[in-house]
Formats: C-alpha cells, structure tokens, sequence
C-alpha cells in the first residue's frame, strides 16, 4: 500500500517520516517537503516570539504612559509575555541574538497600538523603543512589574 503524501494526509505523512528518520531510510524520506516543514518550524518560533514582544512592549507603554490605570490585568500581561519568551528563548537560544532587532520591528506595532488603545498621541511614545532587552525581559530587581513574593 501506498504511503499518503504530504498533501493528502499531514499527520500521517509526518509520522511516516520520522519512522523512515530513525531506520535510516534517507532515499524514502520526502526530503523537500521535510526541510520545508523543518524551516517552517524555525519561522514559527521567530513569528511567536515577535508576537510576544509585542504584547509585552504594548503593556509595558500602557503601564508606563498610563500610571493611574496600573491594574493587575497589565501586570499578568506583561508576567506572562516574559514567561512565554523565556520558554521559547530555552528551547531555541539563538533566537536571542535577534532580540535587538525583533524588538524594534515589534516596538513599531506596540506603539501604534498604544496609540490606538490609549487615545493618546502617536508622538507620546518615543520613536525608537525605551526600554533594553534587560529591562524587558528580567523581572528581577527593582522593576515595578516583578512578582511578588
């Protein structure tokens, strides 16, 4: 019988695969569909941890231009953006030489969406993003939005 393809059956396509990677079968495996969907894999976490950012860059803006609406809503926000970057930044660590950059395409959204969410200005928020990957991502110390104890 004839293994479903890639297009016909997905699942079982993958799970075929990776039996014929643990027998060595490398002339049977479906090589252009496997490193397409390994590529995709490495894009997801990318786009993911962008994600992240933007979430936590927008509730960071939030908290910091809107001191009298500080809630616990922004604060389990940004603690769970910083969690989830973590968590991806451990299972990929070379994501973390990218943060200068991802953070700055995030930063462009965060801050139109503060604006948005807001009501306030555009120009309330700098143009180029405040905070260092430090401040964004360490929750220790003397950051307002660390846990408490």
């Amino acid at each position: 019988m004839t293994a479903p393809g890639y297009n016909e059956d997905f699942f079982l396509w993958t799970q075929q695969q990776a039996t014929l990677l643990r027998q060595g079968q490398w002339n049977t495996l479906d090589a252009a569909n496997l490193a397409e969907e390994i590529e995709s894999m490495g894009k997801s976490d990318r786009r993911s941890l962008t994600s992240h950012l933007v979430n936590l860059l927008l509730h960071r803006l939030n908290w910091d231009y809107q001191p009298t609406r500080r809630g616990t809503s922004w604060r389990l926000s940004i603690r769970n953006a910083r969690r989830e970057i973590g968590l991806i930044l451990d299972d990929s660590p070379s994501l973390r030489r990218q943060l200068p950059d991802l953070i700055e395409t995030a930063y462009a959204t965060a801050r139109r969406d503060a604006a948005e969410e807001t009501g306030l200005p555009l120009t309330t928020f700098p143009e180029q993003c405040p905070f260092t990957v430090k401040q964004l991502l360490d929750a220790a110390g003397p950051d307002p939005l660390a846990p408490t104890p």
